[in-house]
């Protein structure tokens, strides 16, 4: 449940750097994604045009991005932008303040948050596993959060997992999304079987080597790490544990 909006799908998925709108289409369709996001930058003209018509026929939520903003004035005039194209109060804020890390500027970020809120906009903030960072997000009026796990395309995964753990365990009962570095199914997997809400990618299936056999994969790995956290996994041991119990055995002496 996104702002009161229920969705069945905890996969979101990018729409950047796919080899075709044609397989792009085909990728969203293999995913069950109901979310896609979509940045304003890559929007204009005739193309522009042509891409917001393919994704109407898809009858799937938009989430218009901010990627690429350096600065408050920015990121809040694209998303005056997103709402006049897309018809939606959606938005997800990124505020890149590293060029190398693309890192998100938390002072920045918060004050972005805190502007977009008070004028109703929904905000989907890409953010750090920072406690504080999110604990200011929310005081701005987001209702969601959306950690990185690692560096936006490294494909490095989650990078730490210990600060993760505690940022699930601290906002409990806020919905909770890895945005950013996962780069293979098993990664996604491993996220939700941390109790994640959701993980949104875009580079480990526009870039791999079959776009829609790879959309396809994330999402049977991210219903099967949900499942996992449902179900409960059992605790890491030092030691090892015999799974047959020694009472009841056989005594051949």
């Amino acid at each position: 449940m996104f702002y009161g909006t229920e969705i069945k799908s905890r996969f979101l998925l990018g729409t950047a750097g796919y080899p075709s709108p044609s397989i792009l289409q085909m990728a969203i369709n293999a995913s069950g994604a109901q979310i896609i996001t979509v940045s304003l930058r890559r929007e204009g003209g005739d193309c522009g045009r042509v891409f917001r018509d393919m994704l109407n026929t898809l009858n799937i939520h938009i989430l218009p991005n901010t990627a690429g903003c350096h600065t408050v004035k920015e990121a809040v005039t694209t998303a005056h932008m997103a709402r006049e194209l897309f018809n939606t109060l959606w938005i997800k804020l990124e505020l890149i303040g590293h060029p190398d890390t693309l890192q998100p500027d938390p002072f920045a970020l918060i004050e972005a948050a805190r502007i977009l809120s008070e004028e109703g906009f929904q905000i989907f903030p890409y953010t750090t596993e920072d406690l504080i960072i999110g604990e200011k997000l929310l005081a701005a009026g987001c209702k969601l959060l959306m950690p990185w796990g690692s560096p936006i395309g490294s494909a490095q995964g989650l990078r730490n997992i210990d600060s993760l753990r505690t940022m699930r365990a601290y906002f409990h009962g806020i919905p909770l999304i890895i945005d950013a570095g996962i780069g293979a199914p098993s990664q996604a997997a491993q996220a939700m079987e941390m109790g994640f809400d959701g993980v949104l990618l875009n580079t480990a299936v526009a870039k791999s080597g079959n776009p829609i056999l790879m959309a396809n994969a994330f999402c049977r790995a991210i219903k099967a790490g949900h499942i996992a956290y449902q179900a409960g996994l059992i605790e890491k041991r030092d030691m090892a544990i015999a799974s047959t119990p020694i009472f009841g055995l056989a005594n051949f002496i």
